[in-house]
């Protein structure tokens, strides 16, 4: 039981797993000091000073107090993790593209003095037929 528990534990897409969790929690806790560090006050001094999360409603009965601040905020955080998490996948994406294109783009071989003499050879043998065509045709027309 234990082989088949580390067996499972040590698949490549287990720790793939566990790593994205790690690093996305951290990533969260960025993202949260960065809504409420620095964009809520400053979206707080455009908007009179107002701080989302001590935003409530005491309806006139009962003693229940509605956070509905706190449910601003909590929306805002998300708009702002999902919003960073969608630059940084396009930011990794287009790393990704870009170093697929350089791989997939193969330099054209160079071509040694053989296969260059070669090529001039054929060229003036296409040449020298060309004009061989034109001086039959000129003759038939002449005549």
């Amino acid at each position: 039981m234990l082989q088949e528990f580390k067996k499972f534990a040590m698949k490549g897409n287990v720790l793939d797993l566990a790593i994205g969790v790690i690093i996305g929690a951290a990533f969260g806790k960025i993202v949260t000091s960065l809504v409420n560090d620095l964009i809520m006050p400053i979206l707080g001094i455009f908007i009179g000073g107002v701080d989302f999360t001590k935003l409530s409603y005491s309806p006139p009965f009962g003693e229940s107090v509605i956070l509905y601040g706190q449910f601003i905020q909590t929306v805002f955080d998300f708009l702002i993790v999902a919003f960073s998490i969608f630059l940084f996948v396009q930011f990794m994406n287009k790393r990704i593209r870009k170093k697929e294109e350089e791989e997939t783009t193969p330099e054209p071989p160079e071509k040694d003095a053989k296969e260059e003499l070669l090529i001039e050879i054929r060229d003036l043998l296409q040449k020298q037929e060309q004009n061989t065509l034109d001086i039959s045709k000129k003759q038939n027309h002449e005549s």
